[in-house]
């Protein structure tokens, strides 16, 4: 196990911490979830940096690393929908659009092609980080963030289905 895939387990592991600071009543709680959110997100950045400076990119983070993205991004937005600060509709747009991609990506691989991020893919992803942090405080103006993030996951979404329409054929 190398380092590059702790720092993954340890975004999976982060997630019911975080939810438990969301969801229960302790002094700051909002603000040690928001701290323990950033820490997840910045561990997405080291362990993909890591992994590709050291050459130890593996099957298990290829796998594990995009789905503890997914879990600690879906399990804040589905919170902040609980909370109130969030529509439901925002967020189905966003994990509608993971789903959508994830399974592209899939199929995509099944035919031995391999799908990588693009600066979309990217843009959306600091969009939604930045935007989630911004709901979770309480960040006045943070439904134009949100906003933003919804309409940069759109692209986003859009501009892989687009550069990968070969990765799906209706006839398979």
């Amino acid at each position: 196990m190398n380092l590059a895939n702790k720092l993954t387990l340890t975004r999976i592991i982060l997630v019911p911490v975080f939810l438990f600071f969301v969801a229960v009543k302790v002094k700051y709680g909002t603000y040690i979830a928001t701290g323990i959110f950033i820490i997840a997100a910045l561990t997405d950045t080291l362990d993909g940096y890591i992994a590709r400076s050291r050459n130890q990119i593996t099957k298990f983070g290829k796998f594990m690393d995009p789905l503890a993205d997914k879990l600690i991004v879906t399990s804040a937005l589905i919170s902040l929908v609980e909370k109130g600060v969030l529509s439901t509709w925002v967020v189905m747009i966003i994990i509608a659009r993971e789903f959508a991609i994830t399974g592209l990506r899939s199929l995509a691989a099944s035919e031995g092609i391999v799908i990588a991020a693009s600066n979309w893919g990217k843009a959306k992803t600091v969009t939604q980080i930045i935007a989630i942090v911004a709901a979770l405080i309480g960040m006045p103006y943070s439904e134009f963030l949100i906003g933003a993030a919804v309409i940069i996951t759109l692209i986003s979404g859009l501009d892989y289905l687009i550069k990968n329409k070969n990765a799906i054929n209706p006839q398979d």
